[in-house]
């Protein structure tokens, strides 16, 4: 339902050292929604999408996912706030750039380890939920494999099947195909189009147009730590409000296959 809200943050500040990488953004986001976040290296999209499930902290604002309220500027670890904070970071389940699979346990094994050691399902009913997601992605036959005898499209969609066994309420995704070749980024991109038509809500944070204008329902706009501009695909894409936003993407069109890595944006 459009009208529910998963995410709403505000204020957040984030600085590493004499880097300031956030500079008050407010962001929300609503059930069901796609909402992708584009920008230049070191803009501040991947430090934004880490304190939205508070794998970083920001240094102030407060972030509220379902009606519970983190307050960043409350520093210890307190048992209220651990709880808060523990979760948030059940509800947001994230898929990183590089995967992040145990290389010790076998496909099955990397889905099903949250669910039977972070929600105590039982072993069963875990085990059924992590082959019906593996069906999802296409991998059931992989169910026995471990990660070094995958491609990187394969690893990709593990890592998705991983964080949708979290039963999340919104699924984070920085970077989901920029270190994949055009064929096994089309496998990913391929699972991710048939979340969101089952109204998945999930942030990516990507520099695939031609997907962001298919599936996103918002797209934001990153620059030096602010959110510069925020409109529906069809806006961004053909009449962006900003210069900047336009020189953005004219270079993007020559470059759109070109994997971009970000350290710290």
């Amino acid at each position: 339902m459009m009208d529910r809200l998963t995410i709403d943050a505000h204020g957040l500040h984030k600085r590493f050292g004499d880097l300031q990488v956030l500079k008050s953004v407010d962001l929300t986001i609503r059930s069901g929604e796609v909402v992708v976040i584009m920008g230049p290296s070191g803009s501040g999209k991947t430090t934004l999408l880490r304190c939205l499930n508070l794998l970083e902290q920001p240094d102030a604002g407060t972030v509220t996912v379902r009606g519970r309220t983190v307050d960043c500027s409350v520093r210890g670890s307190g048992r209220g706030q651990a709880g808060l904070v523990r979760d948030i970071r059940i509800r947001t389940a994230m898929v990183f750039q590089h995967y992040n699979l145990f290389p010790h346990m076998t496909v099955l094994q990397n889905v099903v380890e949250g669910p039977l050691s972070v929600r105590r399902l039982p072993r069963p009913y875990a085990l059924e939920v992590g082959e019906r997601l593996l069906e999802r992605v296409g991998l059931i036959d992989k169910r026995d494999e471990y990660p070094a005898k995958l491609s990187g499209g394969q690893k990709q969609r593990v890592a998705i099947a991983r964080a949708l066994a979290m039963d999340p309420e919104v699924v984070l995704l920085d970077e989901p195909t920029s270190s994949l070749d055009p064929e096994l980024r089309a496998e990913v991109l391929q699972v991710l189009k048939d979340l969101a038509r089952r109204g998945m809500t999930m942030v990516i944070v990507t520099h695939e147009i031609a997907f962001a204008r298919e599936v996103a329902d918002r797209i934001l706009f990153m620059d030096n730590g602010y959110i510069l501009e925020e409109q529906a695909p069809q806006t961004f894409f053909s009449n962006p409000a900003s210069t900047r936003v336009r020189s953005f993407l004219r270079l993007m069109s020559g470059t759109e296959s070109q994997p971009e890595i970000e350290a710290t944006g």
